[in-house]
């Protein structure tokens, strides 16, 4: 089954049925050879034929954005997804029989229908997304990312063919290393183009720029960019994509998000997506690959990798600074700082109440440390969610799942910890997510070049001081691209596509009536307080737009998606 980077499809398959997605890149080369003469299907039932181990082993080589599920001549089923699931895979086991597709909504629709799962919910309302295996549905399942699986008997099992393996070399030439990485770039962009017009994202950030650049020097001429600003202080960085669609002399589009292009495509977004979807990034992506669309485009190329490959998010400085923390003599954190600016008055003082601030995170081990920062922890679940719906989950799994996570990289530093932990939660979980929904909702494909399997791999041997030195971040990826990329964005912090809907919230009334009404109803399903919609709604958001438009938005996307797919759905 021939298939583009990015396809969806919607008819659940018994494992009667094969699921071949995808542009996988064999590493193998004799199956890399089968894949061009007969097909990617044939290679994968050249790899089935070895057994379960070697197709585990085979999926560990393999790169691209890729999810296959069939049988072999003996009927024993096996599912693989890539190492960031661009590609998903969903299954379900309905009277012993395996149901696989890559919409969760899909495997719920098979007799008897699968309720909804208020656990999941509660993850969402913790992640703003449903992070693997669960899915919002009971007993409809997504293999996560780097994972296969081996149905047999009756029964499955799955396991996680590949986890990052990070060297820290205490020595490296930066020129060679800079030299491998440009080409590594090149090549990676080259591989992502297909014949169709050259065309990327362009938020004005290195890695998106970098993307416009590399086109340019592969294929000789311009690509073609399109960028979305926002009328609102603070969160339109038009000018520093203006900045690189000069530098690399673009094609160049812009296009403005209004309140009323949300309330119009709020809906829609919200109920395309499988499972309830919370990155607010979403819209503005949406409204971009639509431009793209409209422009003849039918693949465009995302940057999303780079400050999770390289250290380029503001976290991992922050985290360092707390893991100094640990450095200090255990007399003077347990029998000095922590008694008096934790349990006596002074942490209360003007001077000390930053000192007492960062003893309080700094004595919580990493992923724990998260929770201080999770805007459901922070206003508190039993605040927030109704007595009935709490009774219903284990507010625990969460933070079980991310202990889990952070677990399944060791024997590295705690930056390259970190990066891994991201690679689950920031991209397989819901940047790349983000991006494939909206794209393929827009009709249009996407590629991912810095999620190269070269690129990554690459990263992987990096020192960690070239990814953080000190506290400055992504340090090896913007010196090697210095004289490549402008000045001005070398020197940007980060922003993205970031909405400003907390702010739009309390001006428009259109997107206003569309949240109140959303929380209202969410509030009907017993799922939220009333009371707390109340005080959220005509308090918190005035008094701060941009903290708590957050959970606003949120729970309204929530109750987009139910009123899509489970509208009479009550606790």
């Amino acid at each position: 089954m021939a298939a583009t980077e990015i396809q969806s499809f919607a008819d659940a398959t018994s494992s009667n049925n094969p699921v071949c997605v995808g542009t996988p890149r064999f590493g193998d080369a004799a199956l890399a050879a089968i894949a061009a003469r007969d097909g990617v299907q044939a290679a994968w039932r050249h790899v089935l034929a070895n057994g379960a181990e070697a197709a585990m082993r085979s999926a560990a080589a393999t790169g691209g954005a890729f999810a296959v599920g069939m049988r072999d001549a003996h009927g024993r089923a096996f599912l693989a997804v890539d190492r960031f699931a661009i590609q998903t895979l969903c299954y379900r086991i309905v009277d012993g029989v395996l149901h696989m597709a890559s919409r969760a909504d899909t495997l719920a629709a098979i007799p008897p229908t699968a309720e909804l799962d208020p656990q999941a919910l509660y993850d969402y309302l913790v992640f703003h997304v449903i992070p693997s295996p669960r899915t919002v549905f009971r007993g409809v399942h997504r293999l996560p990312p780097g994972h296969g699986a081996w149905f047999e008997g009756g029964k499955l099992t799955v396991q996680r063919y590949w986890a990052p393996e990070f060297e820290q070399p205490k020595e490296a030439d930066f020129g060679t290393l800079r030299t491998a990485f440009r080409d590594h770039l090149r090549a990676a962009v080259q591989v992502q183009l297909d014949g169709s017009k050259p065309a990327c994202f362009l938020s004005g950030g290195t890695d998106s720029s970098t993307v416009a650049g590399m086109i340019r020097e592969v294929t000789g001429g311009p690509a073609a960019t399109y960028s979305i600003g926002f009328e609102a202080q603070g969160y339109d960085e038009m000018a520093f994509a203006r900045i690189a669609a000069r530098h690399f002399d673009t094609e160049h589009h812009e296009y403005y998000v209004t309140p009323a292009d949300l309330v119009q495509h709020i809906p829609k977004v919200a109920t395309h997506y499988d499972q309830p979807f919370g990155n607010s990034s979403a819209l503005p992506a949406y409204c971009c690959a639509v431009v793209a669309r409209d422009d003849g485009v039918t693949k465009l190329l995302a940057g999303d990798g780079g400050d999770e490959l390289y250290g380029g998010n503001e976290r991992y400085a922050k985290q360092r600074v707390f893991g100094a923390y640990e450095l200090l003599p255990s007399l003077l954190r347990h029998g000095l700082l922590e008694p008096a600016l934790t349990r006596t008055g002074l942490g209360s003082w003007p001077l000390l109440r930053k000192g007492r601030s960062y003893v309080e995170q700094a004595r919580v081990p990493f992923p724990d440390r998260m929770q201080m920062y999770n805007l459901l922890h922070r206003l508190g679940p039993a605040d927030v969610l109704t007595p009935e719906f709490l009774a219903r989950v284990d507010q625990a799994l969460p933070l079980a799942h991310q202990r889990e996570t952070w677990q399944a990289v060791s024997n590295t530093s705690p930056l390259n910890r970190m990066l891994a932990y991201d690679w689950r939660y920031t991209l397989a979980e819901s940047d790349l997510p983000k991006v494939v929904g909206t794209t393929t909702l827009a009709g249009v494909g996407v590629g991912f070049p810095m999620l190269d399997a070269g690129l990554v791999d690459f990263s992987l041997k990096l020192p960690g001081s070239y990814k953080l030195r000190g506290l400055k971040l992504r340090w090896f990826f913007k010196e090697a691209l210095r004289g490549f990329l402008p000045d001005e964005i070398l020197a940007k912090k980060k922003q993205g596509f970031g909405l400003p809907f907390g702010v739009w919230a309390t001006q428009h009334d259109g997107l206003r009536a569309l949240a109140s009404d959303s929380l209202g109803s969410l509030a009907q399903r017993g799922v939220v307080q009333p009371a707390f919609v109340h005080s959220l709604l005509t308090r918190r958001l005035q008094e701060h737009p941009g903290y708590y438009g957050e959970m606003v938005w949120i729970l309204m996307m929530l109750e987009q998606w139910l009123r899509g797919h489970a509208r009479d759905w009550r606790l």
